[in-house]
């Protein structure tokens, strides 16, 4: 029962862990009876510089370091190793495409209607000793310098022009952000507009403009064909005037096919009867229904 109880006591994590640092500060006191204070004190210090000089340096990063406070080189990617206290590493500098989000709220366009657009730009480091030395807080910086290009190629463009030419102006933006971060070893890719949002009672206004002009152009175009029609009838009209065979197997034919149909009838003017001789055609096709029938 005895030792079943001790193996109980020593499997606790809490005495485990008592049970350690107990041999832990007895084997440190027996060294420290060895080789003095003094060795140890030296001993501990050269690891901690020893640990303090290795570095590690990510596949898409590059280390800058500085040795007394100049720009020494580039470190990485992997392990590297520094000389502690004079060398220091400032920054790790991500070289990935990276995309920043950035806006225009209530910017003007040239024809004075507020609008809010979003936009990105997606960018990367080309050359990390510019962008670590040349700007401070480079990230900060693309979004404020989008922002503002952004508002001036806004103020540049009617709201028409925003609208139908995304393209045209998120590549315009994309060469004005290439050119002005281009010195800090920074390139632009790709702008893309994502959204372009106008007032609501200006969208209705539009949405009635965009209504009224449909309506327009199929009324001219209604009237286009009534104008071709006419002049068809015209050009008919000087074919039949000098030709009445023609007319009268015209009004032949529209009969047959008027009375072609099952339980159609036509209604004819006397005088059309009359001039054209429609009775007896009128009977002659009565006749050839019938006998279809049967």
């Amino acid at each position: 029962m005895k030792t079943s109880t001790n193996l109980t006591s020593f499997s606790n994590p809490v005495s485990v862990t008592v049970l350690l640092v107990l041999l832990a500060v007895s084997a440190g006191l027996y060294l420290l009876k060895i080789i003095g204070v003094p060795v140890l004190a030296a001993f501990i210090i050269i690891s901690l510089l020893i640990a303090s000089s290795i570095k590690i340096a990510d596949q898409w990063e590059k280390a800058v370091v500085l040795r007394m406070g100049r720009f020494n080189g580039l470190r990485g990617p992997g392990i590297f190793l520094i000389i502690p206290i004079i060398d220091q590493v400032t920054s790790y500098i991500d070289q990935r495409v990276r995309v920043t989000e950035f806006r225009a709220e209530q910017t003007l366009t040239k024809d004075t209607v507020p609008v809010n657009v979003d936009a990105v730009v997606y960018w990367t480091v080309w050359d990390v000793e510019k962008a670590a030395l040349e700007v401070q807080e480079y990230v900060k910086a693309i979004a404020f310098i989008a922002q503002t290009d952004l508002r001036d190629i806004i103020g540049k463009h009617e709201l028409a022009d925003l609208l139908q030419e995304r393209d045209k102006i998120a590549e315009d933006l994309q060469k004005t952000l290439d050119a002005n971060t281009n010195p800090w070893g920074i390139t632009c890719q790709t702008v893309g507009i994502r959204d372009i949002i106008i007032p609501q009672a200006l969208a209705d206004a539009m949405s009635k403009q965009a209504q009224a002009e449909r309506e327009r152009k199929a009324r001219v175009i209604l009237g286009t064909a009534e104008t071709e029609i006419a002049e068809k009838f015209a050009q008919a009209s000087l074919q039949y005037r000098d030709n009445p065979i023609a007319l009268q197997l015209r009004g032949m034919n529209m009969l047959f096919e008027g009375l072609k149909e099952k339980g159609s009838m036509i209604i004819v003017p006397a005088a059309a009867l009359e001039s054209m001789n429609l009775g007896a055609i009128g009977g002659l096709a009565s006749l050839a229904k019938t006998s279809e029938l049967k």
